[in-house]
């Protein structure tokens, strides 16, 4: 929002600015896409109101739904509509769901095949039929070429057709070549910077979808799980563009991605891929099929780097260490890795890489779909090394998630001892926050996992989620009575005395008086 303020967008913004449309004009078509309307596209769990809902088109009265990236359907829509056809007969394009009437007969296309949902209805009475829905969906978003989902809705079907492909590195340079001004609309241009906008306008984003499939993520439920590369020329292109921007001061931002280096891969075989569902191609390991060289990633880092018209090109977007870790990930014969992680340290770091590890608990990280921690540790390893051999001293900085569902407070007591030992003091970190159409958010109401339907505990209540969060900051004095407090009740006293000590030994410390003072004569130095 210009200026940084809050609160000039409604909650659920899709619904309201499509019943005023509505309202204005009622007998003109309303079309929804984007994020929000993406992923509440078939009965979700919304954390705000803390209930099931149906598919946003109920709500929100719109004609028709695009879900994921739009470019291809619009594509699409726009040429049928060229040609004449009228808008309530665009169902039987790809990628676009619509409400019908229940006795309505679905639109003919021979190509697809029908899988039906559990009503919505059934989800309101059992959370279990709710969660074995989620699992139809997802399996139906990563495949190769996905069946046609129907949901009833009281008197109403829902109708959701397949995807489309992943676009083919011609058509995603088609999106993004056209000829964008690379700037906020003029109307914003009096009220301010836009916080979101100076973080991203001097960035390029390299490539569409990833096939981590993390529990709680939902990027590959939008953009999908398949890579869609833009080719060499097309960054190259943009490249030139932000060069010749009369702010640009040399420095790219951000060469990135979903996953910062997962740029051109994909299927050695992709006779494979069109057969497989999983939603992950690197959980519980990494796929034989999966190409993860990095050289198309490192040759293109050269090559922007050598532009004269950067002086540095920095990689903001987190990065896949897993796929670094030559331990995880075995297909290393030619160092592809190891010559990736140089360029990048030496070159594309801005003092500081993010990663993300999310926890130390293997439970945990199992039901996340992330890799064991030991991998990070290996990782910083191998980071700490390039980093010394080149005199550098960049920071390594990890994210975290508290609250997530199979975490207890044991859990983070832990994570918190690890992370200390490593060195760590955690400062990027974050409760987890269900939003709809992931894994997490299904256990998290249901209690069970869609796949397994094996139960699982999730912390809810808002005290108990801000007291898994103090794990975090157990260097913080004001959260030390209740760590040792909480792990003197699940008989872990050994893990409060390894992270904060004895109650004496803390005593014998600066006292709190000191503190305080030290404390307000910092705060002064700040504001002078």
């Amino acid at each position: 929002t210009p200026g940084g303020e809050a609160g000039f967008r409604p909650d659920y913004a899709t619904t309201v600015y499509s019943n005023i449309l509505k309202e204005l004009y009622p007998d003109v078509p309303v079309m929804i896409g984007g994020i929000e309307a993406s992923l509440r596209r078939v009965t979700h769990y919304d954390y705000w109101s803390d209930r099931l809902m149906p598919s946003i088109l109920v709500d929100s009265k719109a004609d028709l739904l695009v879900y994921g990236m739009g470019d291809q359907p619009l594509r699409e829509m726009l040429r049928l509509l060229k040609r004449g056809v009228p808008f309530h007969q665009l169902r039987t394009i790809r990628q676009v769901a619509f409400l019908q009437d229940i006795e309505e007969e679905l639109p003919k296309n021979k190509q697809w095949s029908n899988v039906t949902l559990n009503d919505h209805e059934s989800c309101l009475q059992d959370k279990i039929k709710y969660a074995a829905n989620f699992k139809v969906v997802e399996v139906e978003s990563n495949k190769w070429d996905a069946n046609r989902i129907t949901q009833d809705i009281g008197q109403q079907r829902l109708v959701i057709n397949p995807p489309y492909k992943t676009m083919t590195s011609d058509e995603i340079d088609r999106s993004f070549d056209l000829p964008y001004t690379r700037l906020p609309h003029p109307k914003y241009k009096k009220r301010g910077t836009i916080p979101a906008y100076e973080m991203i306008r001097f960035s390029v984003n390299m490539h569409r979808g990833c096939f981590g499939g993390c529990s709680f993520c939902t990027i590959s439920a939008h953009q999908g799980k398949f890579i869609a590369s833009r080719s060499e020329k097309s960054i190259m292109k943009e490249v030139d563009e932000v060069v010749n921007h009369p702010e640009f001061k040399g420095y790219i931002s951000d060469l990135g991605g979903p996953s910062a280096n997962m740029y051109g891969m994909k299927g050695k075989d992709e006779a494979i891929c069109a057969r497989c569902s999983s939603p992950s191609c690197i959980h519980p390991v990494i796929c034989n099929n999966l190409d993860t060289s990095h050289t198309a990633m490192t040759d293109l880092y050269k090559k922007v780097d050598a532009h004269p018209g950067v002086k540095k090109a920095f990689v903001g977007s987190g990065i896949r260490y897993d796929l670094l870790v030559d331990d995880f990930n075995k297909n290393n014969e030619d160092g592809n890795h190891d010559a990736y992680i140089e360029q990048l340290i030496t070159r594309h770091v801005s003092g500081r890489l993010k990663v993300a590890p999310e926890h130390t608990s293997d439970a945990t990280l199992r039901v996340m779909r992330k890799p064991s921690f030991k991998y990070f540790h290996k990782f910083k390893e191998k980071y700490e090394s390039i980093s010394k051999k080149h005199g550098l001293n960049q920071q390594l900085i990890p994210y975290f998630i508290s609250s997530h569902p199979a975490c207890a407070d044991e859990d983070m007591a832990n994570l918190a001892v690890e992370t200390k030992e490593m060195g760590f003091q955690l400062e990027q970190v974050q409760d987890f926050t269900p939003t709809p159409m992931t894994v997490s958010t299904v256990i998290y109401y249901s209690g069970v996992h869609p796949y397994t339907l094996q139960p699982y505990t999730t912390v809810k209540d808002q005290a108990a989620k801000v007291n898994q969060r103090r794990f975090f900051f157990w260097y913080k004095r004001e959260n030390h009575d209740f760590i040792r407090k909480s792990l003197k009740n699940a008989k872990r006293m050994d893990l409060a005395e390894q992270l904060i000590g004895t109650k004496k030994e803390e005593e014998k410390r600066v006292p709190k008086w000191l503190e305080e003072r030290r404390a307000k004569e910092d705060q002064k130095g700040r504001k002078k």
